[in-house]
């Protein structure tokens, strides 16, 4: 499975990004689908996942409300709706799949390239 993840960019607080993450390859329906984020000299934190049929999605309490997190499976592709974006928001946006429904980025075996996310005051 590779992931090729997209629409990062520079924001003003308050906007809003897409961010898409196109999956090749076999994604069986049991797949999960997160996004995490990074600072550099930060722990990558979780951000949401998706299960691959659609069934449930789960947010961190950071984003909940803001951010909302779906799928396109004809395209193989999951996105990240980014709305009142804060600067506190302002990270490196990470994809991955994996197979358990999981908050930690240790149950996730494939990951994509990152996407910069700028958000200004």
């Amino acid at each position: 499975v590779q992931l090729q993840a997209s629409g990062g960019g520079l924001v003003q607080a308050g906007g809003s990004l897409r961010l898409s993450c196109a999956a090749s390859g076999r994604i069986y329906s049991s797949a999960v689908m997160g996004w995490f984020r990074q600072v550099p000299g930060k722990e990558r934190e979780f951000v949401a996942l998706i299960r691959w049929n659609r069934a449930s999605t789960y947010y961190a309490d950071s984003v909940k409300g803001r951010f909302t997190i779906s799928s396109d499976n004809r395209k193989n592709t999951v996105y990240l709706q980014m709305d009142s974006l804060k600067p506190e928001d302002t990270a490196v946006y990470y994809c991955a799949v994996g197979s358990r429904y999981s908050s930690q980025q240790y149950d996730y075996n494939y990951w994509g390239q990152g996407t910069l996310v700028t958000v200004s005051s």
